[in-house]
C-alpha cells in the first residue's frame, strides 16, 4: 500500500467552503450568546422614535431634497481626481524615465496633469455658474396625521420626559 498520498486530500475549494461554514457557525454561535446574555428592559423612552437626538418633527415620510445627490456626485467627481492624481505622482517622480528621456517625461506628465485638473475646474465652474452648488433650504412641512392614539398621550410622554 502507498501510503505518500492520503485519498483524503481536501481542495482549495473545500477549504474555503471550510472556513465559510466555520465562519457561518462562529456567527451563529456569537449572536445566539449575545441574545442569551443581553439585557432585555424596554420602557417608553426606548420605545421612542430616536432621530439624532432630537424629537422627531412631522413624519418619516417626507420630500428629500435633490440637491444632496448633486452634492454626492460631485464630491464623487472630486474623489475620483485623486484616485487619478496619486499614481500619476508617483510615475512622475520616477527618475530614471525623466532621465531617459531628457527631461521630456516630466514637462509631458505635468501638461496632461494640468489638463485634467482644468477639465475638472471647468466642470465645477459649470455646477456652480448653473446654481447646482447653491444650498437652499426648503421650510419643513409640518402634517397632520390621522393617529388612533390620542393627541393627549403624547403630550403626557413628552411632559414626562422634558
Amino acid at each position: 500500500m502507498d501510503h505518500s498520498v492520503s485519498q483524503y486530500t481536501i481542495s482549495e475549494f473545500g477549504k474555503i467552503l471550510l472556513f465559510f461554514i466555520g465562519g457561518i457557525i462562529f456567527l451563529s454561535i456569537s449572536f445566539l450568546v449575545a441574545r442569551l446574555i443581553r439585557p432585555n428592559r424596554p420602557n417608553e423612552q426606548k420605545l421612542e422614535t430616536y432621530e439624532s437626538g432630537e424629537q422627531p418633527i412631522g413624519t418619516g415620510w417626507s420630500q428629500f431634497n435633490m440637491r444632496f445627490y448633486i452634492v454626492a456626485l460631485i464630491f464623487i467627481l472630486f474623489e475620483v481626481e485623486i484616485v487619478f492624481l496619486f499614481p500619476w505622482a508617483t510615475v512622475f517622480a520616477n527618475k530614471e524615465l525623466i532621465e531617459q528621456t531628457n527631461g521630456l517625461w516630466g514637462w509631458f506628465s505635468l501638461l496632461e496633469m494640468i489638463i485634467f485638473i482644468l477639465i475638472l475646474a471647468l466642470g465645477l465652474a459649470y455646477a456652480w455658474v448653473n446654481g447646482l452648488l447653491d444650498w437652499v433650504k426648503p421650510a419643513p412641512k409640518k402634517e397632520d396625521i390621522a393617529s388612533v392614539v390620542p393627541k393627549e398621550f403624547y403630550n403626557t410622554i413628552n411632559e414626562k420626559y422634558k
